[in-house]
């Protein structure tokens, strides 16, 4: 499988195609991708929903390809697809204005200038159709002319986006910062009708892959064999991680000289907002009857029986409060932007979406005052084990 197809989403970088209608976006976005991802025609507002489109951008690396509606489209039907648009900017890491250099930036291409700024997006401003003009005008600051048509220095625009992604990997490690070279992981990975047939979810992929990266020995069973395994290892293992499902069960097999935590916890540290889970967690103790608490989900999938969002999370929160809570779910994009109904956010760990995205989450919560932990976190607090599994990271055990 090759590292453009393998790439997850969440660990891409966004690259957002932004403009007016019939600025020739669309055209651009095939132009810079080589490919025909985005429908072209002369007909203003032919793109009506963000399309996406995941591949390898040379000399980016992996990216998500992000063509979205006009932003001065008109209409009640106009009007959500400009609300579609703002929302991308939630999950971009780098903003390519198009803007039509016949005509030169309008106000509508201004008022999208002035989010990037205010969401501190890197962006690159594209003035369009170079090729129908002779009159060579003065660029906007920072601009480039180019043409879809001809070709004119898409190279360049290319070059461009990469250096505004400069510097966008992220730092911070799941797990392989936490142990040393030959040092024994136990990975708790559960097979219930609730697993994915023939594979592991991300989370537990992504953290094999950085273990293997830092030279430790990951010995991975179901919780079930758990016992057996810390038995026939013969040596002390430096970490035990298991899926949060399990941590009623696995807590009490494995010996509290042994750190445990969970791949939910280490996502939480992973995206950025470990912190303010660890923080929110203790809201849980504060629910009383009829609060409305949103359960919400990075990304979206079947639910079958067992689902941990819409079952399992709802019946703990029921057998640790005691309270007759008023529960709302979310997934994929559907994040609600005005939080101040909610007790409480409960969100997954975040392995489907950007940092970008998941920074946005969070603040979304914090602006409105609003506790936010995620299903790790939420699920070692109810078991009354959460200092315990934050033994990797004293700084945050403080905090419990």
């Amino acid at each position: 499988m090759s590292s453009m197809n393998s790439t997850p989403s969440g660990e891409r970088v966004h690259i957002g195609f932004f403009g007016c209608r019939n600025a020739g976006k669309s055209s651009v976005v095939n132009a810079v991708t080589g490919q025909d991802i985005a429908l072209v025609s002369d007909v203003a507002g032919t793109t009506t929903d963000p399309v996406s489109k995941a591949m390898e951008l040379l000399p980016v690396g992996p990216v998500l390809i992000i063509d979205t509606p006009g932003i001065d489209d008109v209409g009640g039907l106009g009007e959500m697809r400009v609300q579609r648009t703002k929302r991308v900017l939630n999950k971009t890491d780098c903003a390519v204005l198009i803007a039509d250099i016949t005509k030169g930036l309008n106000e509508s291409d201004r008022e999208l200038i002035a989010l990037f700024k205010e969401k501190g997006i890197p962006y690159v401003i594209a003035m369009n159709k170079n090729d129908l003009t002779a009159d060579k005008t003065e660029l906007p600051e920072g601009a480039i002319a180019v043409s879809a048509v001809t070709g004119e220095n898409i190279f360049e625009l290319k070059e461009l986006i990469a250096a505004a992604t400069k510097g966008r990997e992220n730092p911070r490690r799941l797990a392989g910062d936490l142990v040393s070279e030959g040092d024994l992981v136990v990975l708790v990975v559960p097979i219930d009708s609730a697993a994915p047939k023939g594979r592991l979810i991300l989370p537990q992929q992504m953290t094999i892959r950085d273990l293997l990266e830092s030279g430790a020995i990951p010995v991975v069973c179901r919780e079930t064999e758990l016992a057996h395994t810390l038995s026939a290892l013969g040596t002390k293992p430096k970490l035990v991680i298991t899926d949060s499902q399990a941590f009623a069960k696995v807590a009490a097999i494995v010996p509290e000289d042994i750190t445990l935590t969970s791949f939910s916890i280490l996502m939480a540290r992973y995206k950025g907002f470990l912190e303010s889970a660890v923080k929110g967690a203790a809201a849980i103790g504060r629910l009383k009857d009829g609060d409305k608490v949103l359960i919400s989900e990075g990304c979206t999938h079947h639910r079958q029986c067992g689902d941990i969002g819409t079952v399992k999370l709802p019946a703990w929160l029921k057998k640790r409060t005691s309270a007759e809570l008023d529960l709302e779910f979310s997934s994929g994009t559907g994040f609600p932007e005005d939080l101040s109904k909610f007790a409480l956010v409960i969100h997954c760990g975040g392995c489907m979406l950007g940092e970008r995205e998941v920074t946005y989450r969070s603040k979304c919560a914090q602006d409105a005052g609003i506790p936010m932990t995620n299903y790790g976190t939420a699920i070692a607090y109810m078991n009354g084990i959460l200092k315990r599994t934050l033994a990797p990271f004293p700084d945050l055990q403080a905090l419990v």
